[in-house]
């Protein structure tokens, strides 16, 4: 099913300031939030959706990616990228926008801390022929993963957890102090525990108590045919776990482009400039330019003037966002030797005093003008 437009989730305008982004989200999540709608899966869908929006539209990055490339630029083109939230992660990253309408924090939905592992960035350098069809990379990443001692628990193997005695398992401690207005409340983080609710009664030796360790992970990257330069796209939940039984972060993939030692790219299209002889400029020639695939021959009209653009319709880089396909074009230039032998540069004398080999005005200007008509019509 095609996921719906973000900004239609949240119900505002492309324009929409962080702000009203902001509201708008915590509207939604409050409307579908799983404790006023207890056993509703469609509702739960609306609150997943809603922080799924949320979370592209209140990072300034992934929003300018997301109105330029829609949901591809954001990974929402592949299953690999994007989406796939957890009530976990929902409550562990954007807990805070609920305020205490449900004592939540940032904790989960079963009221403990959720420890959420940072995010993971890498380069992949991409040659112009896997933009073009798309490749699966392979990438060998350092991180912290799940300790397998423990489990992740951080608790060592028999041992336990007690309930924190300072905020008596619930992971935050409240306040009240009294100023000139009168008694304030104010809710916090136990600093006992960490907001988790609990103490672990004998550490995990090769963990430390923290439940995670650093190993490397060879990772599969799907990347979709048709990405470009600076394009990053996110691995949900292949980046750092979690401490404690969290939640893994994301992976952030950039995309970089190898320089191709013949082609140059210009949004969907390719460009080549060619360089043909005098004589193959005047008699005419067929002659090879390279593709991201290959070779392709082309002939060479007799009279081609310097400059003509040739247009290969198709075999440019496909549009990451539909069925489109950019063009070849071969930019027609005319190689002028600097160096000439005796039989040469008689040939060359005679070709100057030779009336058909003298500028003509006119033809020059029609020339430009169906230069400009390869160019953009």
């Amino acid at each position: 099913m095609a996921k719906r437009d973000f900004y239609e989730v949240l119900e505002i305008e492309r324009n929409a300031s962080e702000s009203d982004i902001k509201k708008a989200y915590r509207k939604m999540a409050l409307k579908y939030h799983p404790d006023r709608n207890p056993g509703d899966k469609a509702s739960e869908e609306k609150f997943k959706e809603a922080a799924e929006a949320y979370e592209v539209l209140s990072d300034p990055d992934k929003r300018a990616r997301y109105d330029r490339y829609g949901h591809s630029g954001v990974g929402g083109g592949s299953s690999d990228f994007g989406g796939g939230m957890s009530m976990e992660d929902i409550f562990s990253q954007f807990g805070d926008i609920f305020g205490g309408a449900f004592g939540f924090g940032t904790r989960s939905s079963s009221g403990r801390r959720v420890n959420k592992g940072s995010n993971l960035r890498i380069r992949v350098k991409l040659t112009l022929q896997e933009i073009a069809t798309g490749v699966e990379k392979k990438v060998r990443v350092s991180k912290y993963v799940s300790c397998s001692s423990c489990s992740g628990s951080g608790a060592k193997h028999g041992s336990s957890y007690s309930s924190c005695s300072t905020c008596r398992g619930s992971g935050h401690v409240t306040r009240v102090t009294n100023t000139f207005l009168g008694q304030m409340q104010t809710t916090s983080t136990c600093p006992t525990c960490g907001g988790e609710g609990r103490i672990i009664t004998q550490k995990c030796e090769a963990c430390q108590g923290n439940g995670v360790v650093r190993d490397d992970e060879v990772i599969s990257i799907r990347i979709p045919a048709g990405v470009a330069e600076g394009m990053q796209l996110s691995l949900s939940g292949k980046g750092n776990m979690g401490a404690r039984g969290g939640v893994p972060g994301d992976l952030i993939v950039q995309i970089e482009e190898e320089k191709h030692p013949e082609l140059e790219r210009d949004g969907n299209n390719l460009i080549h400039n060619l360089f043909i002889s005098i004589p193959d400029a005047a008699l005419g020639a067929s002659v090879e330019v390279p593709t991201v695939d290959g070779r392709a021959r082309v002939k060479i009209a007799p009279g081609t003037q310097p400059g003509k653009v040739l247009r290969l319709k198709g075999k440019g880089l496909p549009s990451l966002n539909d069925h489109s396909t950019g063009d070849l074009l071969v930019n027609i230039n005319v190689w002028i030797p600097t160096e000439l032998s005796k039989e040469e540069r008689r040939i060359m004398e005679n070709l100057q005093s030779a009336d058909n080999f003298k500028p003509n005005p006119s033809a020059a200007e029609k020339s430009f003008f169906g230069r400009m008509k390869d160019l953009f019509g």
